[in-house]
């Protein structure tokens, strides 16, 4: 049985249920378990990994100038 691609609309609708209070946080991480997020995230990074590889640039985030050292996340408490 071949899986269907993800749905980008119907993934986002998941989410706003969510945001909305209409289902728990566990039935929300279910709908965007098996209607295709990580499929979806996975092929969203390939793409970004070969433009950043096609392009010549380093990997540096948005907004980030090429060879400028990025700074770890860390969480204002």
């Amino acid at each position: 049985m071949e899986i269907p691609p993800p749905d980008p609309a119907k993934l986002l609708a998941s989410w706003m249920e969510w945001e909305r209070g209409d289902v728990t946080p566990g039935r929300v991480m279910a709908n965007l378990k098996t209607g295709g997020l990580r499929e979806l995230l996975e092929g969203l990074a390939r793409e970004e990994g070969a433009l950043a590889v096609s392009t010549g640039t380093d990997g540096s985030g948005p907004g980030q100038a090429a060879g400028e050292a990025s700074q770890p996340w860390a969480p204002v408490v």
